[in-house]
């Protein structure tokens, strides 16, 4: 599952992605209000856990405004601002929890599974596009007659194409999306495992294939041709 938290505190920011890491989450970080709401509306999130006083764009705002768009992912507000009024306007915005810091790491993970069980009323474990299937709980690629385990990161990179086909993703975003800003990995690590990804497909006799889009970067589309002899 794959949850963006928004904090303009990085030192809580990269606390809160630790956290929910060591319970298997994916965790995206950003650290002011407008480049949440370009996230949210870019990438189908599971949960977003986001801070009501951050730069360019506050947390309620951007709940009102992608609530106002028809985006209904689960939110927690992660706030030192935990009066009764901020309570209030924060449910009002369309918030479905709540969590004034500091908060304790259990509590955390807790409210944030409470909310992921609320998405998993409507968000299937099982992806599909064409012929081919990702199981998310158990990181297996599958067709009607085969199935490869995927590792981590072919997973997150997998997983990320199957919930937005057609959609063209950057060799720059994947390497920030997956390895994180912070990260000192080479920026090859993504063509690398991207590549291991096309060999599995292939070994799948999958109708589908990650194209690369020249100058722009890649994207998961139909391929009716791939298994013809």
């Amino acid at each position: 599952m794959r949850i963006l938290v928004a904090e303009d505190e990085q030192e809580i920011a990269k606390a809160v992605k630790k956290i929910l890491e060591k319970e298997r989450y994916a965790v995206d970080l950003v650290y002011n209000g407008r480049e949440a709401l370009d996230y949210i509306r870019q990438i189908e999130y599971d949960a977003l856990i986001l801070d009501i006083m951050m730069p360019l764009m506050d947390g309620l705002e951007v709940l009102t405004q992608i609530r106002k768009e028809g985006i209904f992912t689960p939110t927690l507000f992660l706030t030192a601002r935990g009066e009764l009024d901020d309570r209030v306007a924060g449910l009002n915005a369309g918030a479905d929890d709540y969590l004034p810091k500091p908060f304790a790491a259990k509590e955390l993970t807790a409210r944030v599974k409470a909310l992921t069980r609320r998405r998993d009323a409507y968000v299937p474990s099982v992806l599909s596009f064409g012929n081919i299937s990702l199981d998310s709980d158990r990181y297996m690629l599958k067709s009607s007659t085969n199935e490869v385990r995927l590792n981590n990161k072919e997973f997150q990179v997998m997983e990320l194409f199957m919930r937005n086909p057609h959609h063209i993703f950057s060799t720059e975003y994947l390497m920030e999306r997956i390895w994180g800003m912070e990260s000192e990995t080479e920026i090859d690590v993504v063509w690398t495992n991207i590549g291991f990804l096309r060999k599995k497909l292939k070994l799948l006799c999958a109708d589908i294939q990650i194209k690369t889009i020249r100058g722009a970067g890649y994207s998961l589309e139909e391929d009716a041709s791939c298994c013809k002899k």
